[in-house]
């Protein structure tokens, strides 16, 4: 039964996640909470079912098992899924077109319109450092300049939730940092943000971690916790002590 007192309370709510692709199980009972205006990392190597469980989070997937809530609504919930910005780890932009139509088009779904569309294509391309490839068609672009446009695509309506799938992979580190300050000043300004990652100093910019590994949640704290709590030096240690050192 869903502790509908905890959800209540939480941005995001994951209880009691399980999830099965036929006989195989990826995910094993999942637990986490999300509280507003925090960063959680998802940490853990490829594999380990980070991107199941956040597509479960954001809706686009279903879980076997268990219950999510997302901004007080159970998902998956239509309404509720335009609250957020989803960057999925492939990237769903549209080759032919120029970036500045792929992001009109998003931001058309999302009902922006006018000044404020272009105002917002304008900022988000900013952001990411794409400003001077705006009018440029997206086959032309690096990978590492497709998901700066991913994370473009995820911002352009400014969400009260952004879930991020390993957003700032094949980006220099310049560039990953400019964007790890912006997400810090999102969650000023109120918004919730899961970021799913397998590098373990980026992990350190997060306000809690939950350490993923085999589908299983092994570790939730801040960084600082974490280590502490395993008298390690690095978080990488850390895991390694929660999750064995097999990997």
């Amino acid at each position: 039964m869903l502790n509908v007192e905890k959800a209540d309370s939480s941005c995001i709510w994951v209880e009691s996640v399980s999830k099965f692709f036929g006989k195989k199980q990826v995910l094993f009972d999942i637990n986490l909470n999300v509280n507003y205006s925090q960063i959680l990392g998802l940490l853990g190597p490829s594999g380990s079912g980070k991107t199941t469980l956040v597509k479960i989070i954001a809706g686009v997937d279903i879980s076997t098992q268990g219950n999510v809530v997302l901004l007080g609504d159970k998902m998956p919930k239509l309404s509720t899924m335009g609250k957020i910005g989803y960057m999925a780890q492939s990237d769903a932009l549209f080759g032919e077109l120029t970036a500045e139509e792929n992001l009109q088009f998003f931001a058309s779904l999302y009902g922006l319109k006018g000044s404020r569309r272009k105002m917002r294509i304008r900022d988000v391309m900013e952001i990411v450092g794409l400003s001077d490839e705006l009018k440029k068609q997206v086959k032309k672009y690096s990978g590492g300049m497709k998901r700066r446009l991913s994370l473009a695509v995820a911002l352009i309506h400014e969400p009260p939730v952004l879930i991020l799938d390993e957003p700032t992979v094949g980006i220099d580190p310049v560039l990953r940092k400019s964007i790890w300050n912006e997400l810090y000043e999102l969650k000023r300004k109120g918004s919730t943000i899961i970021v799913t990652t397998h590098v373990m100093d980026e992990a350190l910019y997060c306000d809690n971690l939950g350490m993923i590994r085999d589908g299983r949640i092994i570790a939730v704290g801040t960084p600082v916790e974490l280590m502490q709590a395993t008298s390690s030096e690095t978080l990488e240690e850390a895991f390694l002590y929660y999750g064995g050192d097999s990997e």
